[in-house]
């Protein structure tokens, strides 16, 4: 082996370890390239498992919105239906108590109608009394002085 040879398989170790060192990097950028591209893809299903979930706690969280919203109608419904039919029952037993209050007052007080009419020189009067059950109704004619 001379001098020649020796530089010969130098230059061969050093094309050999070049196109290693080529080969070793096209490969790792390769699987840069592809974990990457992984990455990507696991992200992109992370962010759309993720709205999922959200879409599903929104539907839960709605449909309880709803349902207590419901339950909270219908117990004022009912609240005001039992209130209500109190108030009819207390507006009823009011009428009943002034019906009576004011018979009562009638006929223990009694009261007075009348009317009358002023015709030339005399006035007719018509009245009417009232107490208790009895009445009384008394006409008269009164003529009136006047000065000619």
């Amino acid at each position: 082996m001379g001098p020649e040879e020796k530089i010969i398989i130098t230059q061969q170790e050093a094309a050999v370890s070049i196109q290693a060192w080529w080969r070793g990097t096209l490969v790792r950028r390769t699987l840069l390239h592809a974990a990457l591209r992984a990455w990507i893809i696991q992200r992109w299903w992370k962010q759309k498992l993720a709205t999922l979930l959200e879409k599903r706690q929104r539907a839960t969280l709605d449909s309880y919105v709803r349902k207590e919203w419901a339950v909270v109608r219908l117990q004022s419904w009912v609240r005001m239906w039992r209130f209500r039919l109190r108030y009819c029952r207390l507006l009823r037993a009011v009428r009943i108590i002034q019906l009576y209050w004011r018979w009562h007052i009638c006929h223990t007080r009694g009261f007075i109608q009348g009317h009358y009419d002023v015709k030339e020189n005399q006035m007719n009067l018509e009245l009417e009394f009232s107490l208790g059950s009895q009445a009384c109704r008394m006409q008269q004619c009164i003529s009136l002085p006047i000065k000619e």
